[in-house]
C-alpha cells in the first residue's frame, strides 16, 4: 500500500469509527432533529405490511375518495394548462373564496388575512416558523397528534404540556390548569379542538377565557381548526372557533385543511387565517418551503370551497352515524371504556392491554388483522388508550369489531 492510500484508508477507518461512536464530527442530523419522536402509527402501519386482510383503522382519513366534482375540476385544471407557478400566498381566487367560506362560518374576514398553503401540516409549520424561536417556551393541550408537539422542538423551542382527563363525561380540560401554565414567559399556546386523537372540543366560554389571558400576557395562540366542520353537538354546522371571538389583527392564527371536510388528504392543500401584517413575512417562509402550492389543486380547492357545502354536511351526517354505531358496538366488549366526543372523527378509548398500547397494536395487526393507533403514539398522556378513526362503512367497522372482541377473549 502507497503513503497515499494508507493515508485515505486510515482517514475513512477514522471517520467510520466517527460514525460509530457518535463523536463531534459524525454524520449526524442536529440534536434537536434526532430527538424528534418518530410515529408510532406508522410503526404500527409497517407491521401490517404483508399481513392479509388488515382492518386499517389507523391514519385519520376516509375510505372514501374525493367526490367527483373536486376531481374533476382538478383534471379541467390540468387540461387549461395550471402547472406553472402561482404567488407565494395563493391563487387570488382562491383566497377570495376562502375568505368568504370563512366569513360565514365566524365573521367578517377579507382575503388579505387569507394564505394558502401545502396542506395543513405546512400551514402549522409555517405559522411556529412565523413567531416561534430557540429558547421559547410553548405550551400544548394533549393527547395531539405528534406534528403540533414536536414542531416547536424542531425551530429549538421547549415544549410544556397540559393534559385533558378522563372520566364519566369523556374527555375534558382543566382550564385553571391551562391558565397556570400559560405565564407572561410563554411565547405561544398550540390548540387543537376538535382534538385528534380523542375529539373533546373546546367550548365558546373557555375559549373566551383563553383568549383573554393570552391578550393580557402577549401569548399568540396557534389553533389547529382542521376538524371543525366534523362536529356533532346540537345543529352546529361547525365548532366553536377562536376566530369567533378575536379580531382578523391580534395574535391568533387558525390553521385549517382541504383534508377532512372535502376529503382531500392525499391533495396536501390548507391554508392559514392570520394577522395582515404577517403575511408579507409569511410569503418569504412560503417561498423558502414550497413556494407555493400547485396551482392545478388549487383550481380544486376553489371548486370545493364553492360548490361543496351539501357534500360536507353530507359527509358529517355520515360520520355522526358512524361514530354512535361504533361506540355502540364497543360498549358490547367487556374491559372497553369508550365515550362519544363532540368532534373529530376518532374514538380514543380504554380497553385490557392498553398500558402498553404500541405493543397492543401492533399484536391486534400480526393476531386479529386490526388496524389501530397506539395511544402512546399521542404522548405519554395518550398510554392506556387506543385511537380508532371510523370514517368509513358501518359494515366495515362492524367486522374490526368483532376482531376485537375475538382477541380480547383469547387474552382472558
Amino acid at each position: 500500500m502507497s503513503e497515499s492510500e494508507g493515508a485515505v484508508s486510515a482517514e475513512l477507518s477514522e471517520l467510520t469509527g466517527a460514525r460509530e461512536s457518535g463523536a463531534p464530527h459524525a454524520p449526524n442530523a442536529r440534536d434537536a432533529v434526532r430527538a424528534l419522536r418518530p410515529s408510532q402509527i406508522r410503526e404500527v402501519a409497517n407491521a401490517g405490511f404483508g399481513v392479509p386482510d388488515v382492518l386499517p383503522f389507523w391514519f385519520g382519513e376516509s375510505d372514501r375518495v374525493t367526490p367527483p366534482f373536486i376531481r374533476d375540476a382538478a383534471s379541467r385544471a390540468l387540461a387549461d394548462g395550471a402547472t406553472f407557478y402561482t404567488h407565494n400566498l395563493g391563487v387570488a381566487s382562491l383566497r377570495e373564496a376562502l375568505a368568504r367560506y370563512v366569513t360565514a362560518l365566524h365573521g367578517d374576514t377579507s382575503a388579505a388575512h387569507v394564505a394558502v398553503t401545502s396542506a395543513g401540516v405546512n400551514a402549522l409549520m409555517l405559522a411556529a416558523q412565523l413567531v416561534v424561536g430557540a429558547g421559547d417556551r410553548v405550551v400544548a393541550v394533549t393527547p395531539l397528534w405528534p406534528n403540533l408537539v414536536e414542531i416547536p422542538k424542531i425551530l429549538g423551542a421547549s415544549v410544556e404540556t397540559v393534559s385533558l382527563g378522563y372520566g364519566e363525561n369523556g374527555w375534558t380540560l382543566d382550564l385553571d390548569r391551562l391558565l397556570a401554565a400559560l405565564t407572561p414567559s410563554t411565547r405561544m399556546l398550540m390548540i387543537n379542538s376538535p382534538n385528534n386523537p380523542t375529539g373533546w372540543t373546546m367550548t365558546r366560554d373557555q375559549q373566551r377565557t383563553v383568549l383573554e389571558h393570552c391578550r393580557r400576557h402577549g401569548i399568540w395562540i396557534v389553533a389547529d381548526e382542521v376538524y371543525e366542520r366534523l362536529y356533532y353537538r346540537g345543529n352546529g354546522k361547525v365548532a366553536p372557533s377562536f376566530l369567533d371571538l378575536a379580531s382578523r389583527d391580534e395574535r391568533v392564527i387558525a390553521v385549517n385543511s382541504f383534508s377532512k371536510a372535502w376529503l382531500m388528504t392525499g391533495w396536501r392543500l390548507g391554508w392559514i387565517v392570520a394577522p395582515e401584517r404577517l403575511m408579507d413575512d409569511l410569503g418569504k417562509l412560503v417561498e423558502y418551503n414550497t413556494s407555493c402550492a400547485p396551482s392545478f389543486v388549487q383550481q380544486a380547492g376553489i371548486v370545493a370551497v364553492e360548490e361543496g357545502e351539501r357534500f360536507t354536511q353530507s359527509l358529517v351526517a355520515d360520520l355522526h352515524a358512524s361514530r354512535d354505531h361504533l361506540v355502540k358496538a364497543l360498549q358490547t366488549i367487556d374491559g372497553v371504556d369508550v365515550r362519544a366526543p363532540d368532534g373529530a372523527m376518532y374514538l380514543f378509548f380504554s380497553l385490557p392491554g392498553a398500558s402498553r398500547s404500541l405493543e397492543l397494536c401492533k399484536s391486534l395487526v400480526r393476531d386479529a388483522g386490526l388496524g389501530l393507533a397506539p395511544g402512546s403514539a399521542f404522548g405519554e398522556e395518550g398510554e392506556g388508550f387506543v385511537r380508532w378513526c371510523y370514517a368509513c362503512d358501518p359494515a366495515r367497522l362492524d367486522k374490526g369489531v368483532e376482531r376485537l372482541r375475538t382477541f380480547l377473549s383469547t387474552r382472558v
